[in-house]
């Protein structure tokens, strides 16, 4: 196993480059900072951003770069403490006893018996509960499991929760105690040039104005009053994607991917009548429809 490496305290802005060169991050170079010193100071992070903006990517690239174990779970509301800490199992318990041969370790135990990040995707879906079980992990270190005892982390423990704001579906406001221990990175949709750069990247033979009018048709996504959610870049990603398959490229054209691609990635505001479609072929004419004659 490679030895786990350390932040270099002395030059984070180095360390930030090499992380994006080495896994392809576009922009990211502030929110990058804040997490690398939050982790060389010991500090627990709660990214927080709408879907698509990269937090999982960052988290990723911190272990990564880090040469730590990566153990991830995914909240909703059925995860409870049971799935995060662990269980025994029945059989082995009546041939063991109650000992750790008999116990299957959760996520937590797991990232902790490894020094691993903890990687909590979406923590504000999970039930208060099951928030509550990372606390004494997240202050003392350690968690007691009934019947079983004591289980410390090892040296490199350390938890990334992820969180969407409120106002998206299924989500609720964490708990004032375990948001209390964590620092607190904000991630907000990246610039226009940073989104072309992104797009390019991920679709490498499309041309600049499939990647031009692929970002901006999806930017205006976010813009809409008609919207309660746009898309992320993912949206541009796959719009550009697709629609470069397509020798004629006419404002239909547009029409039909965009809402190919963008349907199941915006959502509508409430008392909004008009259909999803409707709603993107406006966006669509409204952004690119400028650049062709009447269709």
């Amino acid at each position: 196993m490679v030895p786990t490496k350390q932040v270099d305290k002395t030059n984070l802005k180095e360390s930030v480059e090499a992380i994006k060169k080495k896994f392809g991050i576009i922009g990211r170079a502030s929110e990058l900072m804040k997490a690398l010193a939050a982790k060389a100071a010991g500090r627990h992070i709660l990214l927080e951003g709408p879907v698509g903006v990269g937090k999982t990517e960052i988290a990723h690239a911190l272990a990564a770069y880090l040469n730590t174990e990566f153990v991830r779970f995914d909240g909703d509301e059925r995860y409870h403490p049971d799935k995060l800490v662990g269980h025994f199992d029945p059989p082995v318990v009546l041939e063991k006893g109650y000992s750790f041969d008999s116990f299957v370790s959760g996520p937590l135990i797991r990232a902790m018996k490894e020094g691993a990040i903890l990687f909590a995707n979406e923590i504000n879906r999970c039930p208060e509960s099951t928030q509550n079980v990372l606390l004494s992990a997240m202050d003392e270190g350690h968690i007691v499991i009934p019947k079983l005892g004591e289980v410390n982390a090892k040296p490199g423990f350390f938890i990334i929760a992820t969180q969407n704001p409120v106002e998206f579906i299924a989500t609720t406001p964490l708990g004032e105690a375990i948001k209390d221990r964590f620092v607190w990175i904000r991630l907000e949709y990246q610039s226009v040039s940073d989104e072309k750069q992104i797009v390019a990247a991920k679709v490498k033979d499309a041309p600049e104005e499939v990647i031009d009018y692929s970002v901006l048709i999806v930017r205006e996504t976010r813009l809409s009053t008609d919207l309660r959610r746009g898309a992320s870049i993912r949206g541009a990603i796959d719009l550009a994607a697709i629609i470069n398959e397509f020798e004629e490229r006419n404002i239909t054209t547009w029409i039909d991917i965009s809402i190919m691609a963008l349907a199941t990635k915006i959502e509508l505001e409430d008392g909004i009548e008009d259909k999803i479609e409707t709603i993107i072929e406006k966006i669509v004419r409204k952004v690119i429809g400028k650049f062709f004659r009447a269709q």
